[in-house]
């Protein structure tokens, strides 16, 4: 009966022990997951702003003002203009 006793309270002091290391591995990954979430919060954010100053750069007036200024281009005269259709060269007026 004593042997029966103290396998019974071996099993029981296992099972607590395995009962705290799960709770215990519960909680870190429960921790590791609030952090990748904050941090796909975080990226979330930083792709919004990216997303906007890539539409701030490809702004048509920004392009223009940036050609102008910088590349000494300028916007061509209509006179300058040719279309082609159907293979042939047609002037624009």
């Amino acid at each position: 009966m004593a042997r029966l006793n103290f396998l019974l309270l071996a099993i029981a002091i296992a099972c607590a022990l395995a009962t705290v290391a799960a709770h215990h591995q519960a909680r870190k990954l429960f921790v590791t997951l609030e952090k990748e979430n904050e941090r796909a919060k975080q990226l979330e954010i930083e792709f919004s702003q990216l997303q906007l100053e890539a539409s701030t750069w490809g702004m048509q007036g920004r392009i223009e003002r940036m050609a102008a200024t910088q590349l000494n281009m300028r916007a061509l005269s209509a006179n300058r203009v040719q279309m082609l259709v159907s293979g042939e060269r047609v002037a624009a007026k």
